[in-house]
């Protein structure tokens, strides 16, 4: 039955480990979680005299350097001068140059919000009339690329990390004493320990590139690592890997002298491992606190401390999960885990699913903000699947409790099986005995009763056979002794250690044949699967734009705001093209959504006139609006897939009738541009 466990055990943990880097895949970028809210020029304004300066205004303060906020002309020349500086806690200004002409002006800003994400966008403004600008508005390299996404696995491998190093150390402390002498639990919370500090060294390394380049290069650059060690984000790293030393010497303390003692002595250094864990654990659990969604906004400093709890209670839930399953499906035989412990884990996995629930909600309200933050935001419906995940493994925890009592229950009958066929072997043993004794009562030679005749008959066959076996005994016994006399002790060892496999085997078929202990194994697996994939759902969520920040963005930005300009809902442009050379021509469509003034997503399409999407080298889009002058506004989509362009946040400063032009090349000499009007806004 292990034999076709185990295989399972391993695809289905591959699988839940491919599906929750997929979900990262999927993520992408960080979202920002400080939101532009207010600019001065606004976004699309036309002024009629240059301005002396121009402000931001955030949903939350951030940090900036020299190149943080820039201010292109037409050309791309850089007009503004002076390091940007704070006038109003979240409100942010850079001066401009004195006398500058009259056109289309954009402002790009890269900075770092409160709780440590990246945060960069760009819009135009112009100066007595809009102009052509050779300026694109829409991309940024903070965040995103290889960097962001080895940032974001890092992000998974340290709370997985955690969860594994805190919630195994508690199952063994609180649950299973005995475990701290299992090699594969030992392995398990070592392996914790081992991913939060790589995975912490690897975000210390990355911080810098992840917040301002987003090169790979700039990983090994030391004047970024020295800037991230005087932030608050490196702080809380280097806090992070101090912690990790004092967690290595409490894993070396559970797993050396407290494995070691008795169980008597265990008792006394129980209490002080706990003490001591708890304050490690907690520690750990502040880096994260303190520097990310907890430490800014609203109510941080109750905010803080329930983070800190939220994070605790779900490496004991997890964590001791994990370490559970391992438990049973990997501890020897000599050391299976008990129905008590199982028990234990039940009323401490039941605390913590408490904690989770009453620090959760707090969570919830302060990130949301209201009902339809759950629906109309990222964040909210991430939430939501969390809750689902959550609730799952509520139901599935349930199922456990059922059989961890069947396993409780069935542990006594167990015991007096075991008693009973013990009593049994000893009747059997004493029956024997007096068989023996009556045989030798007997006076042989004399005839008898045909019954006697047989008992005598059967007494000699025992008696032959027991004088044959004490013979072979003894023979064994001398040709033993000559063995060990002869110096063959390696060999007495090598039976010795095979008769000690074989008793172990027998012994760990027996307790996997217990369907209790079965169906608790399986049960544990579904339990741990799903916490994989709630995990990674978590990690997500913490790289998302909360629901409150995107909603007040929306309602304190009118550019990006609804009412201010009247949705005209998504435009689609079919163009056919043909660059004149060998598989020039087919059609490019243009998706624009949701076509209006300010930012929005533009999809692009290349087909074969028989309908089958192709790549082709390069392809760009511009917009112009000759009425007033603007344009052309150069667009350069990011490649998604076949036949598949797509860029987001595309500014389209004011309403009216655009000119969306696509060029297209096929190959190093065939191009052509193609065009088609729209109105937008």
């Amino acid at each position: 039955m292990t034999q076709t466990i185990a295989p399972r055990v391993r695809t289905l943990v591959l699988l839940l480990l491919a599906a929750a880097c997929a979900l990262l895949a999927a993520a992408g970028p960080a979202s920002a979680h400080a939101a532009l809210t207010g600019s001065d020029p606004q976004q699309g304004a036309v002024v009629d005299k240059a301005p002396a300066q121009v402000s931001l205004t955030f949903s939350e303060s951030v940090s900036m350097d020299d190149d943080s906020l820039r201010i292109l002309d037409p050309k791309g020349k850089r007009v503004d001068e002076g390091r940007p500086s704070g006038t109003g806690g979240t409100t942010y200004t850079v001066k401009l140059h004195a006398g500058l002409p009259d056109g289309t002006y954009t402002v790009t800003y890269q900075v770092v919000s409160a709780d440590s994400h990246p945060v960069a966008g760009a819009y135009t403004f112009s100066i007595g009339a809009p102009s052509e600008t050779s300026v694109s508005v829409y991309s940024t390299d903070a965040g995103g690329g290889a960097v962001g996404w080895l940032y974001g696995l890092g992000r998974y491998v340290s709370y997985a990390g955690f969860t594994v190093l805190v919630g195994g150390a508690a199952f063994v402390l609180a649950c299973w004493p005995r475990g701290s002498g299992v090699r594969p639990v030992q392995r398990l919370v070592v392996s914790g320990w081992l991913a939060l500090t790589a995975a912490t060294l690897l975000l210390l390394l990355l911080r810098g590139s992840y917040t301002s380049s987003g090169k790979f290069g700039d990983v090994f650059d030391l004047s970024l690592l020295g800037e991230v060690l005087q932030t608050k984000p490196g702080a809380a790293l280097v806090s992070r890997l101090l912690l990790l030393a004092a967690a290595a010497l409490f894993v070396a303390v559970l797993f050396g002298a407290y494995e070691k003692r008795e169980d008597e002595e265990k008792r006394d250094l129980t209490f002080g491992l706990a003490v001591g864990g708890t304050v490690v654990a907690a520690g750990l659990a502040a880096t994260w606190a303190m520097s990310e969604h907890a430490s800014v906004g609203l109510q941080a400093g109750i905010a803080m401390p329930v983070d800190v709890v939220h994070l605790l209670a779900v490496a004991a839930w997890l964590g001791g999960l994990t370490s559970l399953l391992v438990a049973l499906y990997r501890a020897p035989a000599e050391t299976p885990v008990s129905a008590l412990a199982v028990r234990r884990f039940s009323r401490v996995a039941f605390g913590s699913v408490v904690a989770l629930v009453v620090t959760g909600t707090y969570q919830s309200w302060r990130q949301l903000g209201s009902w339809t933050a759950f629906t109309d935001t990222r964040y909210g419906q991430l939430l939501l699947v969390k809750i689902a995940l959550v609730a799952v493994l509520v139901g599935i925890a349930y199922l456990s409790r059922r059989w961890t009592a069947r396993l409780a229950e069935a542990a006594p009958a167990v015991v007096r099986q075991r008693a009973g066929t013990t009593e049994e072997e000893g009747v059997g043993a004493a029956v024997g005995s007096k068989a023996g004794k009556t045989e030798k009562a007997g006076t042989p030679g004399k005839a008898g009763t045909p019954k006697k005749a047989e008992a005598s008959g059967a007494a000699k066959a025992t008696s032959t056979g027991a004088g044959s076996e004490e013979s072979a005994d003894t023979g064994s016994g001398k040709a033993a002794a000559a063995v060990t006399g002869s110096g063959d002790s390696r060999r007495a060892a090598q039976l010795a250690r095979q008769r000690a496999a074989v008793d172990a085997a027998r012994r760990k078929r027996q307790r996997d044949a217990d369907p209790q202990r079965f169906g608790l194994r399986r049960s544990v697996l579904a339990e741990a699967g799903v916490a994989v994939v709630l995990l990674a759902v978590t990690t997500v969520l913490t790289q998302t734009e909360p629901g409150r920040t995107e909603e007040e963005a929306k309602a304190a930005n009118p550019s990006s705001a609804a009412a201010t300009s009247p949705a005209s809902g998504a435009v689609t442009l079919d163009m056919p093209f043909d660059t004149g050379g060998q598989n020039g021509k087919g059609v490019v469509r243009v998706e624009l959504d949701p076509a209006r003034v300010g930012a929005n997503d533009l999809h692009l399409y290349v087909e074969r006139p028989n309908g089958n999407a192709f790549d082709i080298p390069e392809v760009k889009v511009a917009f112009t609006q000759k009425a007033k002058d603007i344009g052309p506004l150069p667009v350069v989509p990011d490649h998604i897939t076949t036949g598949h362009w797509s860029a987001s946040g595309v500014q389209i400063p004011i309403a009216g009738d655009w000119e969306v032009a696509v060029t297209v090349r096929t190959s190093d000499i065939d191009q052509v541009t193609v065009s088609k009007n729209a109105q937008i806004g």
